[in-house]
């Protein structure tokens, strides 16, 4: 899969079928849409193309009300990867880009800059200023400049409930992983580069490793029984606290801290993926060090009667291949975790 941020040059140019939106956690409704743009690109013999924008609009136009993220971008581009999509262009969102006309947006962006040919939308698709572009008026456009337009119905869960991000969203807020588990179709995960910390966990008997957070308001938060990826073969049992450290640290910066119960070694650098399990607590600030590694250690004790309890090692659907969580929609690819298209976004 290659990356672009921005629109791809000339040379990159090559005719697509293509789709366009967040993608904020890559959700079995964008699933059932990316198998879709497949089906047509298949068919007509197109690679897939995915056009998706960072900061997300909403965080652009309003970033304290902005909702919280699923996912970072490494782990929405890994799942657009499992989901078989070929190219993905990461467009910065900003004042110009807002401002656009629909009829701009179009000419510049669909035709000139992505050579589409085939194009998908959501039910709830919008473009150009002031969303004044609809499926109508790009349906019109794509007889105009010889492009076809298909519009994708709302996908449902077995409910009859809407699939969405922001149903996923609302799940991970309230500490439900089974319910983002059943609208993600894998559990819900978070990857990154292992980085030094202040070596903090270590001086009180619980050595982390630390993944920071890019983004400052994350879905999920508290403290967690997961499994660590990317270390050995198979995934490893570990205890995690995701969120502000309030007891050590006033920086308002987000980390992610594992604890790994049977695993010592140097892990600094390499690229993992934390599986969420079981949420245990909510952060808490103590009023001493003292306090706060008994807390630890009880969380540690939690975690170890999780995993030796009867189906506690394999309470999540995903095998011990590092790779195989995204691998859930359908034509979706199998490969490994590690990816050099994913590796270089940080």
């Amino acid at each position: 899969m290659r990356v672009f941020r921005g629109l791809p040059n000339a040379e990159s140019r090559a005719p697509c079928a293509l789709t366009i939106g967040n993608f904020d956690g890559v959700h079995r409704g964008h699933q059932a849409l990316l198998a879709r743009v497949n089906e047509a690109a298949r068919a007509r013999g197109l690679p897939v193309c995915v056009m998706t924008f960072e900061p997300h609009p909403r965080e652009f136009f309003n970033p304290a009300g902005a909702p919280p993220r699923i996912a970072m971008l490494r782990d929405k581009l890994e799942a657009l990867r499992t989901n078989g999509v070929d190219r993905v262009v990461v467009e910065h969102f900003n004042h110009t880009f807002a401002s656009q006309s629909p009829e701009a947006f179009v000419k510049r962006i669909l035709v000139d800059g992505l050579h589409a040919r085939w194009v998908l939308i959501g039910d709830d698709f919008r473009y150009g200023a002031k969303r004044a572009g609809d499926f109508a008026s790009l349906k019109a456009a794509g007889e105009q400049y010889g492009f076809e337009v298909e519009q994708m119905p709302t996908v449902a869960d077995p409910s009859g409930a809407r699939i969405s991000s922001s149903g996923v969203r609302a799940s991970l807020v309230a500490g439900d992983l089974d319910g983002a588990r059943a609208a993600l179709g894998r559990p819900y995960a978070i990857s990154g580069h292992v980085t030094h910390g202040l070596k903090l966990g270590r001086d009180l008997g619980f050595p982390t490793l630390n993944l920071p957070i890019a983004h400052k308001r994350p879905a999920l938060a508290g403290i967690f029984v997961v499994r660590v990826h990317g270390i050995e073969d198979a995934p490893l049992p570990a205890v995690a606290s995701l969120g502000l450290r309030p007891t050590v640290d006033d920086s308002g910066r987000v980390l992610l801290e594992v604890h790994l119960l049977d695993w010592h070694g140097d892990a600094y650098g390499k690229l993992v993926r934390v599986e969420f399990l079981k949420k245990l607590r909510d952060e808490q600030k103590y009023p001493d060090l003292e306090t706060l590694t008994a807390a630890i250690a009880h969380d540690v004790t939690v975690a170890r009667a999780y995993f030796a309890a009867p189906g506690g090692a394999s309470a999540a659907p995903a095998s011990s291949d590092a790779g195989s969580a995204f691998d859930t929609a359908p034509g979706s690819r199998t490969t490994a975790f590690s990816t050099s298209a994913t590796d270089r976004i940080r």
